[in-house]
């Protein structure tokens, strides 16, 4: 199950006083204005509060850092996106670990083409110029078991050819540091450097981190 089904702190209780129901929902409004006016990275917590018409004690009490509003944004689109990854793996369980990979790849970047701006926003925390702070991201914690559980089983389907072929194995490349770097490149950072700066489609960038990462 995904972890953006459970219930955190970015999501509002069913028991939300009115009152707070109501800021909460002026303060995406607002939010989505500016950022579709001005694009997210230059708009600033005060602006938003100031759009909504609340003070910014108020914004932030609900909202740390503007990562977190653009979570609560696009949320719902979030639990949609691992909908589909778990029901493509669960239609292709039968394909090798490499496939699978590449369909998470090909599915996760749909989504950030269509939700470039709050993918980008998710990532700017308040924190950024910490490297620890992108691994705190809950978009990014999800993939991340994913990348490693499927890096792990095609490490494993590969030992196990050496082993039939009576080759010596090689010690094998740390998953959880291959996730890492996979994750690096699909930040926007990179991301859109790759698409903006050269040149290449978002088809052309699955294949080739998948050329890069997976050896497919």
């Amino acid at each position: 199950m995904s972890e953006f089904d459970k219930s955190d702190n970015l999501i509002p209780p069913r028991t939300e006083r009115r009152d707070a129901a109501e800021n909460r929902q002026r303060i995406l409004d607002a939010a989505i204005r500016l950022f579709e006016q001005h694009g997210v990275e230059q708009v600033s917590m005060n602006q938003i509060a100031t759009e909504a018409q609340i003070g910014p004690g108020t914004l932030y009490r609900r909202y740390r850092n503007k990562s977190e509003l653009c979570l609560d944004l696009i949320k719902d689109n979030l639990v949609m996106l691992f909908e589909d990854i778990e029901a493509y793996l669960e239609q292709n369980r039968e394909a090798s670990p490499e496939l699978r990979l590449m369909g998470i790849l090909t599915l996760f970047i749909r989504f950030r083409e269509t939700k470039t701006q709050l993918v980008t926003g998710v990532e700017d925390t308040a924190q950024t110029s910490k490297p620890k702070s992108r691994t705190r991201s809950p978009l990014y914690d999800e993939l991340h078991g994913l990348l490693v559980k499927h890096f792990d089983e095609i490490e494993a389907m590969r030992q196990q050819q050496l082993q039939q072929q009576h080759q010596r194995q090689k010690s094998p490349p740390n998953s959880v540091f291959k996730a890492d770097l996979l994750l690096t490149a699909l930040s926007s950072d990179s991301y859109l450097f790759q698409r903006d700066v050269r040149g290449y489609s978002a088809d052309e960038i699955v294949e080739h981190l998948c050329a890069t990462f997976i050896g497919i």
